[in-house]
């Protein structure tokens, strides 16, 4: 199980560090450095059998926040060319069923990427989300990412 974890964390980072250098192959001396101490840092944050991860869930969460990043980003665009934008923004209270912890960040920090929308304040039960338009079906799409989130994880949402 712990060799299994760190196999797949090198492959990952060796990937990313493959893409971020776009392949050049002078760039592998400082690459292992980097690899190494990103794979001591992710086992000492992360531990092996800590969490669960499902890779189908995995490519569903990234295919949802992709696709809906695009559709956010264009329609906020084309709010923002607008002479008069019609902005409707607000600070929404939504009730959380994700169980403290890895999830609830993972969360707060697509949130924050989403166009249009910022976290403000996360507390036990709830996050305090700044919305450019409140007319938009935030909620729906908060309990959307939830539920990718749940799968992804291999966990269970709380009742709301």
């Amino acid at each position: 199980m712990i060799l299994r974890t760190v196999f797949l964390r090198i492959v990952l980072f060796i990937a990313v560090w493959w893409i971020l250098t776009q392949g050049r192959a002078d760039s592998w001396g400082v690459g292992l450095i980097s690899i190494v101490s990103a794979l001591i840092v992710s086992l000492v944050l992360l531990p092996p059998g800590l969490f669960r991860f499902s890779l189908a869930g995995i490519f569903f969460f990234l295919l949802y926040f992709l696709s809906r990043s695009l559709k956010s980003g264009i329609q906020v665009a084309l709010m923002a060319a607008r002479l008069d934008p019609g902005f409707h923004p607000n600070i929404q209270k939504i009730p959380l069923r994700l169980p403290e912890g890895l999830g609830r960040v993972i969360l707060v920090n697509t949130l924050n990427l989403m166009p249009g929308t910022l976290s403000v304040d996360l507390t036990t039960n709830s996050l305090y989300l700044h919305v450019l338009d409140e007319r938009q079906p935030i909620e729906t799409q908060v309990r959307d990412i939830e539920k990718l989130i749940a799968h992804m994880l291999c966990v269970e949402l709380e009742e709301s």
